[in-house]
């Protein structure tokens, strides 16, 4: 079994950097930024902190383990299921249980939104370098966020819908069992738009850190484009 989920975490090393290998490339660059435009600069700054995030998010317990990126148990209440739901929950160990399972999901759900990321990257226009150098410690998630966010909601929504059916979430189905209009799709929305921005906090955190200590990255890169 160990040697499985070394197998599963592989592949999932592999979906998420897959896509992001071609722009990587800059990081084997030993010459001054001189070599590169400002927004391929910007774009480097952008795909370092994407992939330092991921790293950590696609390990197993990525999402849970992290106070910054753990998605919670959405609020019920409005569902008709809620008063069940609720009466559940109240058992801290079945709540935890629960949160893990929804943490795992996401975990495999992140393999969906690496390709989501470099696409927007890839995007990037002049202006938006411009205006990401002269923003806050994480102008260049924002950016991000604002232009994939409902993308990246769509991306790991199947997986979220196919997970919550999962034997993960086998206590939470026997519970609802015998209640009618529980809207299983709500549920994997919810939880893919709390993944998503998950996401965005750990890209913010890369970034920050990244702004704060350029030279820390041994980018020659980042350390031109960012003063270091």
């Amino acid at each position: 079994m160990e040697q499985v989920d070394q197998v599963r975490l592989d592949r999932r090393r592999l979906m998420a950097f897959a896509a992001i290998a071609p722009i990587i490339g800059l990081s084997a660059c030993a010459t001054p930024m001189g070599g590169y435009t400002l927004d391929e600069g910007v774009r480097r700054l952008m795909i370092v902190s994407s992939q330092r995030a991921f790293q950590r998010l696609i390990q197993p317990g990525g999402f849970y383990d992290d106070q910054l990126t753990r998605i919670e148990i959405p609020d019920f209440e409005g569902d008709r299921s809620g008063a069940v739901l609720s009466a559940i929950l109240r058992t801290s160990a079945v709540r935890r249980q629960i949160a893990i399972a929804l943490n795992d999901v996401a975990v495999d759900a992140a393999d969906h939104a690496a390709p989501i990321i470099l696409d927007s990257v890839r995007r990037m226009t002049i202006a938006d370098a411009v205006s990401v150098l002269r923003g806050g410690p994480t102008a260049a998630t924002d950016l991000l966020e604002r232009q994939t966010g409902g993308a990246l909601v769509q991306a790991m929504f199947p997986e979220f819908s196919g997970g919550l059916r999962s034997d993960a979430f086998e206590i939470m189905s026997a519970a609802l069992g015998a209640q009618t209009g529980f809207d299983y799709r709500w549920l994997a929305d919810s939880a893919a738009r709390s993944a998503s921005s998950a996401i965005f906090r750990a890209i913010g955190r890369e970034e920050a850190g990244i702004r704060a200590d350029p030279r820390g990255t041994r980018d020659p890169v980042l350390i031109a484009l960012l003063g270091g």
